[in-house]
């Protein structure tokens, strides 16, 4: 019988209950803060294994990686609790033919709510608005003097399942024109969505805001630096729900401190959650949220649900749905098999 291992829990309880309210395929728990030869006896003999995408969540012991592997030698399959893959080594999966899947899309309203919202507020300086107001402020309000989002320029890194969603609202709700870079993708898909095929140059000197919805990986880690901020129009705004690392914090901090952009929306870090003393908190034109943008309960139950319901179908024979590794399905197709004789 196949076995899923998974550590702590799912994004949410009905994910769970999908999981365990069946009989064809074994389902164990185990605790990051448990015991770890135990966890690692049910490893040793697990075929899947699903873990948290947010590094910080998850203990360096329990992250996949070569050592990870090399202490799990009869797992096929790793599948991330979100769209990113952070805890996950993709390479080493590939190079052993472990099956790597995620589950993009799930929570891509959420991320892109979140993002809207970054930029309505930055635009309209609620943030600064209602820190001054809390400090005791009693001024004139034309020292919050903001700006309509209405027919701006948008300019979205990655036009997958949370950009696009981003797009189709600047779009249809506030009359934008929006302009995307995504090489992987085809032109077919930003004529489906009415989007504008920019190169990264020519999006990043005509936004006035630019948001950013791609994963983080060995292409794209502090992709986003001081060359990329500084060929933003000035006066723009930076927006980010992506993935921490992918933008350079020391860099950003510099263009706001020069006063080349008007502000930042963050809600990813390099480390999560940032400290306290963290020097973009520092500034008033930054709104700051704690990769929150995904943690709604309607998104949590999606992605639970798309977490427990993959699994079951792949470990049970059928489509990997969301693989982030297509290379190795044929491989991993005969080892299940093989399993199952």
């Amino acid at each position: 019988m196949p076995k899923i291992v998974y550590l702590d829990t799912l994004p949410a309880q009905n994910g769970i209950d999908i999981l365990e309210n069946q009989s064809s395929i074994e389902v164990v728990k185990i605790n990051s803060n448990g015991n770890y030869k135990k966890s690692f006896l049910e490893l040793e003999t697990a075929h899947a294994y699903q873990v948290s995408a947010a590094r910080d969540e998850v203990p360096k012991m329990f992250q996949v990686n070569e050592e990870f592997l090399s202490k799990t030698p009869n797992l096929l399959l790793v599948s991330s609790g979100g769209a990113g893959f952070d805890t996950i080594d993709v390479e080493a999966c590939t190079k052993k033919g472990i099956l790597v899947v995620n589950q993009t899309g799930g929570n891509a309203e959420a991320v892109a709510e979140h993002a809207l919202g970054m930029m309505i507020s930055l635009l309209k300086k609620i943030n600064v608005s209602d820190r001054a107001l809390r400090k005791g402020w009693d001024g004139e309000r034309t020292e919050f003097l903001g700006l309509n989002l209405l027919n701006k320029t948008i300019g979205i890194v990655g036009l997958g399942n949370t950009g696009g969603r981003v797009a189709e609202i600047c779009i249809k709700a506030f009359n934008c024109k929006v302009l995307s870079y995504d090489p992987y993708l085809n032109d077919e898909r930003f004529k489906k969505l009415g989007v504008i095929k920019s190169k990264l140059e020519d999006l990043l000197s005509e936004s006035d805001i630019v948001t950013v919805h791609i994963p983080l990986n060995n292409e794209t880690k502090n992709m986003i630096n001081l060359d990329f901020f500084s060929k933003m129009k000035k006066g723009s705004y930076f927006v980010t729900t992506s993935r921490g690392s992918i933008h350079n914090e020391d860099d950003l901090d510099k263009v706001i401190n020069c006063s080349h952009l008007s502000g930042a929306g963050l809600d990813v870090w390099e480390k999560e959650p940032p400290n306290s003393s963290h020097k973009l908190l520092k500034h008033k034109n930054v709104i700051a949220t704690p990769h929150i943008a995904g943690v709604t309960k309607d998104s949590r139950n999606k992605m639970s649900e798309f977490v427990a319901k993959q699994l079951l179908t792949i470990m049970g024979g059928g489509i990997a749905e969301r693989p982030v590794n297509p290379s190795v399905l044929e491989v991993f197709k005969n080892k299940l098999k093989n399993l199952d004789n």
